[in-house]
């Protein structure tokens, strides 16, 4: 495991899950459709604690994350030249959560575009370019990576053409993280090893945070408000990706809300909340509860001064 535990820590993590899951259960939160993972990072090993934190799960936005990291090493790498539309495309991926932008970066990082339907010969050598995504993240050797896939498009509904052929013809082969996976993602972005020198780093960093005074806080896409973000202090600054799969046409795909959230106060350690949900009455039916769940988590975890900020 990347993170050490403590007993505290854990107690208090154990106390804010459990509020959780008992006040969310009217509106159809269960513990086998939530997933958390709670870090406090203080240097090269956090302390964590993780309930449900290997639930493979649909990822919805939060993958993105993970197209941000790979198209800024393979620029350091020069394998893909830089360029206004990249730039553009790396912002909207992640301030307005856009479909198009990261699709447009996994086409440039693999050669790979999709339409219409392969024959097998050119399908395979098609699969083999777009599984370099996977590769990529196989390679860094995280135990945590099992499992998972990031391979697959991001898509409003149903898929057509050669993106149905990869997705199988049960869907079987969609994109699948974890919190576990995810937390690391940002706790290795922030404070421990990934292959990214400290310019396209500090770039990552910049990309995912947030601005919550901004004009464009008020926009549903920058997803914030109705997320963990809406329910953080106000004096905290915050670094996010979250993400929300409404219904799809595939019940594998749908009803999924998720947030990956880097909290960080005055005189505190940063703390990184990766949570995973599934269902549609957190998902759809009521926007308010993600910023609800984050009072809840900030209350138990960012100590006594953090308790009044988020009452």
């Amino acid at each position: 495991m990347f993170f050490t535990t403590d007993p505290d820590w854990t107690r208090r993590c154990d106390a804010a899950a459990e509020e959780i899951l008992s006040r969310f259960a009217p509106q159809g939160l269960t513990e086998d459709r939530f997933g958390l993972v709670a870090l406090r990072d203080t240097g090269d090993t956090p302390v964590g604690y993780a309930r449900n934190g290997d639930w493979h799960c649909y990822p919805c936005s939060v993958v993105k994350v993970f197209h941000l990291v790979h198209v800024l090493n393979a620029l350091e790498a020069g394998r893909v030249a830089p360029h206004h539309d990249l730039d553009r495309a790396m912002h909207d991926m992640i301030a307005w959560s856009s479909n198009t932008a990261t699709n447009y970066i996994i086409d440039l990082v693999t050669g790979t575009t999709g339409d219409t339907r392969l024959e097998p010969e050119d399908f395979a050598l098609w699969r083999e370019r777009r599984e370099g995504l996977n590769r990529f993240f196989a390679a860094l050797g995280w135990p945590e990576w099992q499992g998972c896939n990031i391979t697959q498009k991001l898509m409003d509904d149903t898929r057509y053409g050669r993106e149905a052929q990869y997705a199988g013809a049960d869907s079987s082969y969609l994109n699948v993280l974890t919190p576990l996976t995810a937390a690391r993602m940002f706790h290795e972005l922030f404070a421990g090893d990934l292959p990214l020198g400290a310019e396209a780093r500090a770039r990552a960093q910049e990309i995912l945070l947030r601005d919550r005074q901004s004009d464009k806080a008020r926009q549903p896409h920058f997803q914030v408000s109705d997320y963990l973000g809406g329910g953080v202090p106000e004096a905290a600054t915050i670094w996010s990706k979250a993400g929300r799969n409404s219904w799809t046409g595939d019940a594998r795909a749908s009803y999924y809300k998720h947030d990956l959230i880097r909290i960080a106060l005055p005189g505190e350690a940063p703390v990184i909340l990766s949570l995973m949900t599934q269902g549609k009455g957190i998902c759809e039916d009521h926007p308010e509860i993600f910023p609800e769940m984050a009072r809840i988590l900030c209350g138990h975890l960012i100590g006594t001064r953090a308790v009044s900020h988020c009452e």
